[in-house]
């Protein structure tokens, strides 16, 4: 082994070099793992996010077939206000 290193700085200071490096290492992993499951969780709330846009398209859908088939006039303030873009890849 070379002890090079031992011998430059002192056996507490190469000591704690190497605590250090392993701590940076288990950081590192830990990281690493948490960041992986929040791109995951992000993916997966941007689905349900595309999700409720188009169930709220559809709903709106037919609550006007609804109206048109009672006879009653739609609420169209509402049907503006909800009125977006469809994002399904469908």
């Amino acid at each position: 082994m070379d002890f090079k290193l031992i011998t430059d700085v002192g056996f507490p200071i190469a000591a704690s070099m190497a605590a250090g490096y392993f701590v940076f290492l288990t950081l590192k992993f830990i990281l690493d793992a948490v960041t992986s499951s929040i791109h995951s969780m992000s993916k997966i709330i941007k689905n349900l996010e595309t999700r409720v846009d188009v169930m709220t398209n559809q709903l709106t859908r037919v609550d006007v077939k609804v109206s048109h088939a009672l006879g009653l006039e739609p609420d169209y303030e509402r049907i503006a206000r909800a009125e977006q873009v469809d994002h399904r890849k469908d």
